[in-house]
């Protein structure tokens, strides 16, 4: 693929990182590198970094040297002119504007001079250009992909390429991901929690984020339907003082970015204490509604009511910002405990469904296809998909179903009848969470990816890949080293109709298991 090179030096010429834990003593104990396309770049005065503006220089010789573009430097006005075919970029020793394509743009610094070397600041010009950047904070590099990232086609909306997804989910639950505990109250520290897990998962070449915004009945975001999350505060009902679904749309957008707001459609409470539950929650408004299943209170979706109320509150995120997705997870129906439905089957079955699971399994038909339906109806571009259990059906029970063993499925454990919902088009994607390595025989990872794929198969209906570096390092079979996660997407690679992946979760990645994240990080940069 040709590119012009000065383009990602022009990129060099003002993109400004967001290292926001780097100090100048990090500074001189480390130099930055810079890699083109997996390639190190070299110069005589290596990049540094300006810490009170986390803003990173680099010498101008890098961008004509290392990049190819036609640079020129006027020492009566001080100036730097780079030019090439489409583009023209100057900056002005000491202004804190830049001319890009005769548009006046401000910087974060200006031009510098060290060690009788031109040194210009770094984020704007690629941002302008549409290109990749990556900062690694604990390699101290920076990574520069000649390829604009590309985005997933969510069911013929976008457009755009099937292969490039690669996502991170970010629990909210139990504060797993973020934010953590010791944010409580703390909107600056919250924030910083955020940026920093948004750059460092960007750095690995990650370009998507599904964030649990609602984690047990509440909000990441102010509400009028249901109350603010305790995993804000510590205490639920309080506010936060910001609105942190904003905050972080806005820095997911501002990388380039996708944000899909995450939501755990019927889970009411991780215990059955309500007294700490706040007053509008939904298990104090709705008792009737609330089925205690072994230790966790859960939403009936077998109430047409309560369906409705998870539809509306998730509509609410919908209407009020710009995400690029609705995601739903796995928790239906729970599995492994009672749940008492019997007088909810019996007064709300107007179609005299005779099995129980069956009527299950109709409740969630409906409460998926209103959703898709209510969702596409205000915003037709976003993307809805749903993250299901990574085994449909066994062989052993539906001659349709994947050749595994399963002790639980979707369909006859979670009541989730995924194959109607993709036959429907009720969904843009699955992400079915295929847990297991590719030597679990029972499970095999392989195996359940092909079942898949030829799911979705001549249908508009995208394949994203749930993968699982949480395992790395367990003594469950194959999970011994990082290579497993890379040859898994190496196989994602050789089937046509897997669109990328999605991680579970942020926090996992980024504990780097195994040392997964430079195998990540050049397995993504190569592709």
């Amino acid at each position: 693929m040709k590119f012009n090179r000065w383009i990602i030096m022009a990129l060099i010429a003002i993109i400004m990182l967001p290292l926001t834990s780097f100090t100048a003593q990090a500074q001189t104990s480390k130099s930055i590198k810079i890699l083109l396309d997996g390639v190190e770049l070299t110069s005589d005065t290596p990049p540094y970094v300006l810490p009170k503006l986390n803003v990173t220089l680099v010498p101008l010789r890098v961008i004509s040297e290392g990049l190819g573009a036609t640079v020129a430097w006027s020492q009566s006005t001080k100036t730097v002119t780079i030019e090439s075919d489409t583009a023209s970029i100057q900056l002005v020793n000491g202004k804190k504007t830049a001319l890009v394509n005769g548009s006046v743009v401000p910087l974060e610094t200006s031009v510098q001079s060290r060690n009788n070397r031109t040194m210009v600041p770094l984020r704007f010009v690629g941002e302008s250009l549409g290109l990749q950047v990556n900062w690694n904070q604990l390699e101290q590099s920076v990574t520069l992909i000649s390829s604009a990232t590309s985005w997933p086609d969510n069911g013929g909306d976008t457009g755009t390429d099937l292969s490039s997804l690669r996502g991170a989910w970010v629990s909210s639950v139990y504060n797993l991901d973020w934010p953590s505990a010791a944010s409580y109250g703390k909107v600056e520290k919250q924030k910083e929690e955020y940026t920093t897990m948004l750059d460092r998962l960007q750095a690995i070449g990650f370009n998507a984020v599904f964030v649990q915004v609602r984690p047990v009945g509440d909000a990441l975001y102010p509400s009028t339907l249901v109350p603010w999350s305790k995993v804000l505060t510590g205490k639920q009902g309080m506010d936060p003082g910001y609105d942190p679904l904003q905050y972080m749309i806005d820095e997911t957008h501002a990388r380039g970015m996708e944000f899909h707001a995450w939501f755990n459609p019927f889970r009411a409470n991780t215990d059955t204490v309500t007294s700490k539950l706040a007053s509008n929650h939904v298990a104090i408004e709705h008792p009737e509604w609330i089925v205690n299943a072994k230790g966790q209170l859960i939403i009936n979706p077998g109430i047409p009511e309560a369906r409705a109320h998870v539809n509306e509150v998730i509509m609410e995120v919908v209407s009020k910002y710009n995400i690029d997705g609705v995601h739903l997870d796995d928790y239906f129906y729970p599995t492994g405990v009672t749940f008492d439905d019997d007088s909810t089957f019996r007064t709300y079955n107007p179609n005299q469904i005779a099995s129980k699971d069956n009527w299950r399994r109709d409740n969630l038909n409906q409460f998926i296809a209103q959703l898709d339906q209510s969702i596409h109806a205000v915003k037709p571009q976003i993307a809805f998909g749903v993250s299901p259990f990574g085994v449909w059906r066994n062989k052993s029970v539906d001659i349709t179903g994947s050749d595994t063993k399963a002790s639980i499925t979707a369909y006859d454990n979670y009541y989730a009848d995924i194959r109607t919902w993709i036959k429907n088009g009720w969904v843009d994607y699955v992400a079915p969470q295929i847990y297991w390595s590719l030597s679990r025989p029972e499970v095999k990872y392989d195996t359940l990816v092909s079942w898949w794929a030829n799911e979705v198969k001549g249908t508009d209906v995208s394949l994203y890949i749930g993968q699982a570096p949480y395992k790395l390092g367990t003594t469950e079979i194959g999970w011994q080293s990082a290579q497993e996660i890379i040859n898994q997407l190496k196989f994602n690679a050789s089937k046509p109709d897997v669109g990328g992946s999605i991680f579970f979760s942020a926090k996992d990645i980024l504990k780097n298991p195994l040392g997964l994240v430079p195998e990540l990080t050049s397995y993504y940069s190569q592709q």
